[in-house]
This record gives structure tokens, C-alpha cells and sequence, in this order.
């Protein structure tokens, strides 16, 4: 695959500045106990004492404190593909199942992926190899490693101890929406007004996927611009067909059918923006961010769950990095959407290494040394605690001010190099996770 617009789009849609250094406060012990930034950072701090899954969770109770009553907890990670992250998720997965009561985990994955994935975890549906092979391609490929596995093998073995009360899987995303979505509307439509599947067929022509997702988002893309819209035109009508539908069983099956249609017209309508035209491309960023958002919404309010959300920190957290081009956050939807309900989980890494694709499109490993002068994380890594858990709502002076403003930060997406951005961390968190050094994830079938 050649670097054109189809691999920029979703570098892109999947991603996700520099300041001067900022000198230490001083000392001004009427306010605030705190001598340094450094200091009150040391002051706010609980130790995390590992992020492998597994063992006492006491260290996580601190957590807990902060989440409070929150209904969805977004918790990030600075890079898409390091195995810290990644098993730092499993282990407050864990912990959350087990002391809190959630009952979601939400992925960064396609609406359908993540059906797929509930039916395995939920009943054992299918081989969980062969479905992350399947559905974890292209810009999700990163998803297809070691640390989920485990992490989707833990949900299912709890889930055989469990049956009254089970975990689930969600994916939130909305680049590929694979053929079960179609069929099981195609069916319900057939149930309940026969006479409207003709038509419902007609405004699905060439939409229904017939070959692998990535090769599926490949096509998509490569399509003329007129005729994504004209797509998404009947995907729309699609979507108005079944709303029109009368349920003659059950209202949960109506209301479930209004969803699936929902998640193919959202697909059809992210690839709907011209891609040659920045402001666009802007729109699609925005779009796809409020769509994972109200996909989120809807499963928490239809399931009743407690939904621990995991993708980049740029989706989870409040304020974009990169205005511009990436004009509104998934985490400002949901704060919008569920007020306290929705908190923000940030993750910084001072050093180590992950995986990334490079310019010449193939997947790299690449290793950074420390952060340097004038970032974030050169002073976050200088908390006498190695790995640890911060408060950004409560931390004293002198370090609250630091926190909110903005200066170089790692975030890297699926491409590299990618970054710093200038990220004020207190205006985008709530709670900051900070991981001394992090490790590439083992990708699986590479």
C-alpha cells in the first residue's frame, strides 16, 4: 500500500505542540505546604505497584476514590501499541469487575467487532484467535496482541463462574461494520413487514461486506467522493425504513434493530466527507469522535452497566491537542452527555518503547530515551514514586497551576513520528496514570 490519502485518512482517523521549559514556582508556604511542583505532585501521588493483571489490588483503591460514582471510566494510553498500557487496562478491568461493579469493557474497535467479540465472551461463540484475526486489520491491527488475548480469555473464564451476572465487550468505533449487522436487520425487516425487504435490500446494494474488513475499508476509501455520499444517502433511508417498522413482538427488538441500522449509517457517514478538503477531514475527525461517544452513551444506558472505556488518551480526555484538525474529543461528548457520569483517566510514560508504523508504511519498533527539558514528563518523572496515580482535580499549589498549562506531551497514534503536542493536562483529565518506562506490545501473527 503506497502513503496516499486513504493512509492518511485513517492515520488520521486512528491518531490520536512545543513550549518553552517552565521554571520550578517558589516557595510560598502561607498558601500551600508545597516547596516545589515536584513537591506537591510528590504530595498528591499513590503508588501503583504494577500494571501486570493479577494479584492484590489494594494499590488501586486510590482509584477508586477518584472514580467516585462515575458510570464510565475512560482510561487511555500515550501510545497505541505498548504492553504497559495494555496490561495496565486488564488490570483495572479487573479490579473494577471485581470490586466496583462494572460490566463493560468498551474498545477503541468497530461496533461489530465488539459484537462478535460479546458473543465470545459472553457464550463462547466462535475461536477468539480467529475472530481477532478477522477483525483486527488495518488501523486495528494493534489490538491483535497477546495482552488482549489474555485480557478477552479473563472475561470469558469470569463469565463461566458468572452467568447471572456476566462482563461484557463493546466496541465503540465505527470504520467497518461487518455483514452479521445486515443480516440481522435484513431478518427483523423480514419479520416484520416483508413487504419493505425489497426496498431495504435495494438501499443496502454494495454495501454488505463480502471480503475482509481491511480490504473493505481499503475499497471504501478508494471510492469517488459522490459516491460515498450517495452511500450514505441510503444508508440513511435504510435507517428511517427500520425506525418506520412497527415491532410486533417485543420493544427490545425494535429497539435493537434501530441500533444496528444506526452503526451501518454511521459508518457510511464517516466516509462521506471529501477527504481532498482539510475542513473536511476536520468534520470526519469530529463526527467519528461524537458517534463512538453516542455509541457509548447507548450501551450503558441499554445495558445498565458500568463501562470502563478504553482508547487514546487524545479520545478520552477533554480538549483536543490539535484544534485544527481534530476539533472535538470523544471525552467532551461524553462529559456533555453524562456530566460526572464520564471520567477522564489520562496515561504519560517517560521512556521505553512501542510499535508504530514509520514513513515507509511498515510497523516499526521504536525506543525513546527520557523526556526532555520544557516537557510534561520530564518533571512528572521526577515524583520520587516510579509509577503512580494523580489526582489532577485536587493536587495542591504550586503544582495545579503547572498542570494547567499546556507544553510538549507524548502522544503517538498509529503512525511515527507523531508529536509532542502541547497538552495542558488538568483541562483535558481528571485522573493522570504516570508509567516511569513502557515496553513495546507483542503484536500476534506478526
Amino acid at each position: 500500500m503506497t502513503w496516499h490519502r486513504t493512509t492518511i485518512v485513517l492515520t488520521l482517523l486512528m491518531a490520536f505542540g512545543a513550549a518553552a521549559p517552565v521554571a520550578p514556582a517558589a516557595a510560598s508556604p502561607a498558601t500551600s505546604p508545597a516547596a516545589s511542583v515536584v513537591d506537591a505532585l510528590d504530595h498528591g501521588a499513590h503508588p501503583l505497584r504494577t500494571v501486570e493483571p493479577g494479584g492484590d489490588t489494594g494499590d488501586l483503591r486510590a482509584l477508586d476514590r477518584m472514580i467516585g460514582g462515575a458510570r464510565v471510566v475512560g482510561l487511555g494510553e500515550a501510545t497505541h501499541s505498548s504492553h504497559d498500557f495494555f496490561a495496565l487496562k486488564a488490570r483495572v478491568l479487573r479490579h473494577l469487575v471485581e470490586e466496583r461493579g462494572f460490566r463493560t469493557f468498551a474498545l477503541e474497535a468497530p461496533w461489530s467487532t465488539g459484537l462478535r467479540l460479546n458473543e465470545y465472551v459472553l457464550h463462547g461463540k466462535g475461536d477468539l484467535r480467529d475472530i481477532m484475526r478477522e477483525e483486527f486489520q488495518r488501523d486495528y491491527l494493534w489490538w491483535n496482541n497477546t495482552d488482549y488475548l489474555e485480557l478477552l480469555q479473563w472475561m470469558r473464564a469470569y463469565n463461566v463462574q458468572h452467568l447471572d451476572d456476566p462482563v461484557r465487550f463493546m466496541g465503540d468505533d465505527i470504520a467497518w461494520t461487518g455483514p452479521e449487522v445486515y443480516d440481522e436487520i435484513a431478518d427483523y425487516v423480514a419479520a416484520t413487514d416483508p413487504g419493505s425487504s425489497p426496498r431495504l435490500a435495494a438501499l443496502y446494494r454494495g454495501l454488505r461486506p463480502d471480503v475482509p474488513a481491511g480490504t473493505y475499508i481499503e475499497r471504501y476509501l478508494n471510492k469517488p467522493y459522490p459516491e460515498r455520499r450517495e452511500m450514505a444517502q441510503r444508508t440513511g433511508e435504510a435507517l428511517m425504513l427500520v425506525k418506520r417498522q412497527v415491532p410486533k413482538t417485543s420493544g427490545e427488538a425494535y429497539t435493537w434493530a434501530v441500533q444496528q441500522a444506526t452503526a451501518i449509517d454511521r459508518t457510511a457517514r464517516q466516509y462521506a466527507f471529501d477527504f481532498d478538503d482539510p475542513a473536511q477531514v476536520a468534520r470526519s475527525m469530529r463526527y467519528r469522535d461524537q458517534e463512538m461517544a453516542a455509541n457509548v452513551v447507548w450501551w450503558q444506558r441499554h445495558t445498565g452497566t458500568k463501562v470502563l472505556l478504553s482508547a487514546h488518551d487524545a479520545h478520552v480526555g477533554y480538549e483536543s491537542s490539535d484544534p485544527a484538525h481534530y476539533p472535538r474529543t470523544q471525552g467532551a461528548f461524553l462529559r456533555e452527555r453524562l456530566g460526572r457520569g464520564y471520567l477522564s483517566v489520562g496515561l504519560t510514560f517517560d521512556q521505553g518503547s512501542f510499535n508504530a508504523t514509520g514513513p515507509d508504511d511498515a510497523i516499526h519498533r521504536w525506543t525513546l530515551g527520557p523526556a526532555g527539558p520544557g516537557t510534561n514528563e520530564r518533571t512528572l518523572d521526577r515524583v520520587h514514586l516510579r509509577d503512580y496515580i494523580i489526582d489532577l482535580r485536587t493536587v495542591g499549589s504550586p503544582a495545579h497551576e503547572w498542570l494547567t498549562r499546556a507544553r510538549p506531551t507524548r502522544t503517538v497514534g498509529t503512525g511515527y513520528p507523531d508529536g509532542p503536542y502541547d497538552i495542558a493536562l488538568a483541562p483535558t483529565h481528571d485522573v493522570l496514570i504516570h508509567l516511569h518506562r513502557v515496553t513495546a506490545a507483542r503484536l500476534r501473527d506478526r
